[in-house]
């Protein structure tokens, strides 16, 4: 399989994609650390006192909700990736810490316990009494002590975490494989997961046996016989369960995970269809197949299944380098993640001027995003927020021998290391702006240049410039995935030298030679608007602008009359430039009144509208 370059050997340099992971870490050091604990304190016999403070972490991480303490282990996950990417030592400290006082919560619980809910919810759930997955939230725990294991290298947390193993590897074996079968119908997070995890850093034999007991039967098998077993089925209760399949499988190296992840890579999304956005559910739940209409509401695209979706398909990318799988992330990354987000822009009639996450994306016409509050919510996708804006500089540069791929376009550099001799690779997007100016302010200095005539509405392609940077020339290879929203060739350059054009979006262009320190790559794509039909509805879609979905500002839903067949005609620039920067606005050009149109992941607080019915004028060309 490819291996990922990744922490310090990946440098992140794109401004909007920085400030996210700053703010991102801003938020994680703000959190008190006893109330990130309290739970765990309260669980452990370690809380002392009279009520509970009213400043503390509500919602979910509420003593009374069953799902109680999940976001600590989140938070030492994106703790531990933000630490990977800068080594940053405050960070570290208050992981240390907070580790410290859950080795003491593992010793007051008999020496094994050391979540924040009681072991009885686990028998209950062999009883079968309704109990709201408790193993969803102990997997949490799991997934951040791993974590901080292995990108910070805390021995600490491997203990902990192999100590609670063994409550489990005791407790499953109450059970025979029928009995197990019905525990395993209550949600289970990420178990699988965890498990494979642990074999593969301790070879323990326990960990082997708690696969197996893990396998879960009676969703596995049908997928493998190819039966729709998602269609209205919750869907991040099975997202995390394929995750462990393929994680088993790149530890084991038994056909029957790879098979299993295949198979429900096929159920999910080959046959599914997705909407523009690239996400596929609604009120939690997988659409029907290439049956979207009926599903566009106010609570679509969970932010959960959009993080692990995304973890899904790079598994499956480094595995088959089949570049579609980094299209998907690519759509969920610009209109997912970066639309649900630490969103920062313009306010709305009042409104503040950021936001910090939405649950949902809503499509319904009209619909607003629900922003929650920092202290407020602490629902799931609040726990996958922090891991999904730890570390922007993921899924961009992966190596096989001499094979390097880029896979993602950001402004970034990558070292790695080829046959012995050190290289690292700059990628700097060019704006052909032409002007330094970035604010309102006029800068003092002013130098004239021809960029800015020659570029004078913005340019219909994307630029990139690669810089190789070595001691010794050195031959390999550079892999470059050609995106998928392209609409036109794309043209690779070395030196000034057209060298190669391409719309294949199926296959990499490869560049091949012996590299000279200095030389440069220039990579140009095509870029425009699309419209993105229904699978279900040919006259209904939504406006694409390269790989980012625009969003019609509008209280009330809107239907297009066009004067053409091509609904692409009816959107015209709409200011276009402000100071130093181009900006993707659109305007309709015959709907009265007209319609703004803006990027997706832009949108604060406007009420908007994603997709739109189009009907066309009788004698429309």
């Amino acid at each position: 399989m490819l291996n990922e370059i990744a922490g310090k050997s990946v440098k992140l340099y794109e401004g909007e994609l920085v400030r996210r992971e700053n703010a991102n870490r801003e938020y994680l050091m703000k959190l008190p650390n006893k109330y990130l604990l309290r739970n765990y304190l309260l669980e452990a016999g370690r809380y002392s006192g009279r009520g509970m403070d009213p400043n503390a972490m509500g919602g979910w991480e509420d003593p009374s909700c069953q799902l109680r303490g999940h976001f600590l282990g989140h938070w030492l996950s994106a703790a531990a990736m933000r630490y990977y990417e800068t080594e940053d030592r405050e960070l570290k400290a208050k992981t240390e810490t907070i580790l410290d006082e859950l080795v003491l919560c593992q010793k007051d619980n008999g020496g094994e316990w050391a979540c924040p809910i009681p072991e009885k919810y686990l028998y209950w759930i062999g009883q079968g009494k309704n109990v709201w997955a408790p193993q969803y939230t102990i997997h949490k725990l799991f997934m951040g002590l791993i974590d901080v294991y292995r990108y910070m290298k805390a021995d600490t947390a491997l203990k902990i975490a192999d100590r609670l193993a063994d409550w489990f590897s005791r407790w499953s074996k109450e059970y025979n494989r029928e009995e197990f079968d019905h525990i395993l119908d209550v949600e289970t997070g990420g178990m699988l997961e965890v498990w494979a995890d642990l074999l593969s850093m301790t070879g323990n034999e326990k960990y082997a046996q708690l696969l197996e007991k893990y396998y879960r039967g009676r969703l596995f098998e049908p997928l493998l016989e190819g039966k729709d077993v998602l269609t209205n089925m919750h869907a991040n209760t099975t997202i995390p369960e394929a995750l462990g399949c393929a994680r088993a499988y790149e530890v084991t190296g038994e056909e029957k995970w790879l098979k299993i992840v295949e198979c429900y890579w096929k159920c999910a999304v080959t046959d599914r269809g997705a909407f523009a956005t690239g996400g596929q559910t609604q009120g939690e739940i997988w659409t029907p197949m290439k049956k979207l209409k009926a599903r566009l509401g106010d609570k679509n695209q969970e932010h959960c299944t959009v993080y692990n979706m995304i973890r899904l398909a790079e598994f499956l990318f480094r595995y088959t380098k089949d570049p579609a799988y980094m299209h998907y992330i690519e759509y969920n990354m610009q209109n997912g993640i970066m639309a649900q987000t630490y969103w920062q822009g313009m306010p709305w009639k009042g409104s503040p001027g950021s936001g910090l996450l939405t649950y949902f994306l809503p499509m319904k016409a009209g619909s607003r995003k629900d922003w929650a509050g920092e202290m407020d919510s602490f629902f799931c996708c609040h726990g996958t927020m922090v891991q999904a804006n730890a570390a922007w500089n993921r899924s961009i540069y992966y190596q096989e021998k001499q094979e390097l791929l880029v896979t993602r376009y950001v402004d970034s550099e990558a070292e790695f290391e080829v046959d012995g001799h050190a290289v690292k690779l700059t990628q700097k997007q060019d704006y052909m702006n032409g002007s330094l100016m970035n604010s309102s302010e006029n800068s003092v200095h002013q130098t004239v240049n021809d960029i800015t005539s020659t570029y004078a509405n913005k340019p219909n392609f994307r630029k990139y410039i690669f810089t190789v940077h070595l001691q010794e020339k050195a031959d390999f290879v550079i892999h470059f995935r050609i995106p998928d929203w392209i609409s036109g060739k794309a043209n690779a350059y070395i030196n000034d030298e057209l060298v190669q054009q391409t719309d294949r979006t199926d296959q990499f262009l490869s560049l091949e030679r012996t590299w000279a320190d200095g030389d440069t790559i220039i990579l140009s794509f095509p870029i425009g608007l699309t419209f993105i039909p229904l699978p279900d509805d040919a006259d209904m879609g939504a406006f694409r602008y390269g790989p980012d979905v625009l969003a019609g500002i509008t209280e009330q839903e809107r239907v297009l009359l066009l004067e053409s067949q091509d609904p692409v005609e009816e959107l015209s620039a709409d200011t276009e430039r402000q100071w130093g920067e181009f900006r993707t606005f659109y305007r309709t050009e015959n709907q009265d009144p007209g319609i703004s149109f803006m990027k997706l992941s832009e949108i604060g607080y406007e009420p908007y509208q994603i997709y739109f019915k189009v009907k066309r004028k009788e004698g429309s060309q």
